[in-house]
């Protein structure tokens, strides 16, 4: 049964409400509006909301389902853009005071073309650190993004603000980006599902600065609302030159289906990666979950070694890469920890840089044979639970950059690979822990599949506001 709040009713009870006439997209829209009117100044995960865009969508969507005729598969469901991404109509600020406001803003990225086109109810824009380099969120335009397990933490990041809506209901259906963890990180430090596709499955227009280990995929509360998000979205874009060959089916079937028979492998400390041991506990106990579910479940070590320089080449030289095009002036109002990763990147030498490229290669071609044995892969989402807000790493730790927290999911930005986080339980200070579902290259159907068999098992817990 649906909760009796509609803002956290799932897009997929939205739409069976509006089919049968229960309930409208206006009312749905209402109540995601009122839950932005009631939490956003205090957690801050929309920069922009218009409300008289939406209601007037919403009107639109409740005309074509009194006709019995939706125009799409997310008719009249409310959802959510990430301010990296372009928007008619609306300014895409990118967390940055080196934008100008002024646009003009006359493109749709191609996946918010196609959420349009199949009746989305756009409610506006999420936070995002600045240009979404880093793994929290918070910046100089819009301020610090707050965690609603508890105000006081980071939700992490980039795509922060899309979680914090997700966790809370001011939306159903949120769009995020990964570049080195940007969906999978915020969705395990608020308890929702966040999946990063195989790299251009979902067509993104333009391309990340920082190049191909940039990912966009869904972050929703549940596996099927992200199955049903994405087989919108993967719907091919000419403007895309890296996109995948396109790929029209249903995912929803996939997140129906069983892992009866698959093997699972579980990697606890992944590059011999530390974790905290409340953290290492609840994932263990979520990996051993898969056995009641059929699977054959096996404890390996780290099919790969640490990649942590690997990735830093790649993303500070993405980081050089965004910094060509501004003015000094534009550069001097920008983050300075971006500011400082942008000077390094900008010292990695052609030869060394591709160097990194042959062992990103290496990479790649590892968890390939690796997938030849196992089906998915199992790892913690992150070692540790969410942390103070406004500080890109733990206070009193001897970290300097948010990567150096961070190493179960960007190794699988380089290798490409569809990868997942789903809530696996609370801390005993009430704080979430994900469980990371990693799969073959082009196989995001067998990641939907072990994410919502283990739903079956712990469905997710929202926060109590």
């Amino acid at each position: 049964m649906p909760d009796t709040d509609l803002a956290l009713w799932s897009a997929t009870e939205l739409l069976h409400g509006y089919a049968s006439r229960t309930v409208s997209p206006v009312e749905a829209t209402r109540a995601a509006l009122a839950r932005i009117d009631a939490h956003n100044d205090r957690l801050n995960a929309f920069c922009l909301v218009d409300a008289e865009s939406a209601l007037a969508a919403a009107r639109d969507s409740e005309a074509r389902w009194a006709k019995g005729a939706p125009k799409g598969l997310v008719d009249g469901v409310p959802t959510s853009i990430k301010d990296l991404s372009l928007t008619k109509g609306w300014p895409t600020m990118r967390g940055s005071k080196a934008v100008d406001p002024k646009g003009p803003w006359d493109v749709d990225a191609p996946f918010v073309a196609r959420l349009r086109e199949h009746g989305a109810v756009l409610l506006g824009k999420t936070t995002t650190p600045e240009f979404g380099w880093k793994g929290v969120t918070d910046n100089a335009l819009t301020g610090v993004t707050r965690n609603p397990w508890d105000p006081s933490k980071t939700p992490g990041g980039s795509s922060g603000g899309a979680a914090v809506a997700a966790a809370t209901g001011m939306g159903a259906l949120h769009q995020g980006s990964d570049g080195g963890g940007s969906i999978r990180m915020p969705a395990g430090y608020t308890g929702v599902y966040g999946i990063k596709p195989t790299f251009g499955r979902v067509p993104a227009y333009p391309l990340s600065p920082f190049g191909t280990v940039a990912h966009v995929g869904p972050m929703t509360r549940t596996v099927a609302d992200s199955a049903l998000m994405m087989t919108v979205m993967q719907q091919p874009d000419a403007r895309d030159w890296y996109a995948a060959p396109a790929d029209t089916s249903d995912l929803r079937r996939a997140a129906a289906a069983s892992v009866k028979g698959w093997r699972i492998a579980f990697c606890p400390t992944l590059g011999n990666s530390w974790v905290d041991p409340e953290v290492a506990a609840l994932v263990k106990a979520a990996a051993e979950a898969f056995v009641a579910l059929g699977a054959i479940v096996e404890e390996i070590d780290s099919p790969l070694a640490d990649s942590h320089e690997t990735f830093r080449k790649h993303w500070y030289t993405g980081a050089a890469n965004l910094f060509t095009g501004f003015s000094a002036e534009q550069k001097a109002l920008i983050d300075p920890g971006l500011q400082q990763i942008a000077a390094e990147g900008a010292e990695i030498g052609l030869l060394d840089y591709f160097a990194a490229v042959k062992e990103r290669e290496a990479m790649g071609t590892a968890m390939n044979l690796f997938h030849e044995k196992y089906d998915v892969l199992l790892t913690p989402t992150l070692p540790q639970p969410a942390f103070e807000a406004g500080h890109e790493v733990p206070p009193g730790s001897t970290l300097k950059r948010w990567t150096e927290w961070t190493p179960y999911s960007y190794p699988f930005n380089l290798t490409q690979q569809p990868a997942a986080s789903i809530p696996c339980g609370l801390t005993k200070a009430g704080l979430p822990v994900g469980l990371h579902i990693v799969g073959p290259k082009h196989r995001d159907d067998m990641v939907l599949t072990a994410s919502a068999a283990y739903e079956t098992v712990r469905p997710v817990a929202l926060p109590k506001l």
